[in-house]
């Protein structure tokens, strides 16, 4: 069993930037990737970012260039640096870690208005 807390939501103001964190534990050992999915209302849940246990990363296209994901794995922590963010990234984050099933945070808010 995974389990992972996310932190760092909140409102920020368009063109601002925020933090993502998610911290890992129980099995550990047993996670190949982690990443970050987001999901607007009535929307299907969509990738932003996943980094694999051998550090290649991938990065959804409306977040390239804006988007930064990286990963503490001594501390077995995840980030998401969010730059020149828009309303349009206004979602609901969730972490996730991938193992032989997803394992998923309880998702954090992340609000971009003015």
């Amino acid at each position: 069993q995974v389990q992972l807390v996310e932190s760092g939501g909140g409102l920020v103001q368009p063109g601002g930037s925020l933090r993502l964190s998610c911290a890992a534990s129980g099995s550990i050992f047993s996670i190949n990737h982690m990443g970050w999915y987001r999901q607007a209302p009535g929307k299907q849940r969509e990738l932003v970012a996943v980094i694999s246990n051998g550090g290649s990363i991938n990065y959804a296209d409306p977040v390239k260039g804006r988007f930064t994901i990286s990963r503490a794995r001594a501390k077995n922590t995840v980030y998401l640096q969010m730059n020149s963010l828009k309303p349009d990234d206004t979602a609901v984050y969730y972490c996730y870690a991938g193992t032989s099933r997803p394992y998923w945070g309880q998702g954090t808010q992340v609000t971009v208005s003015s």
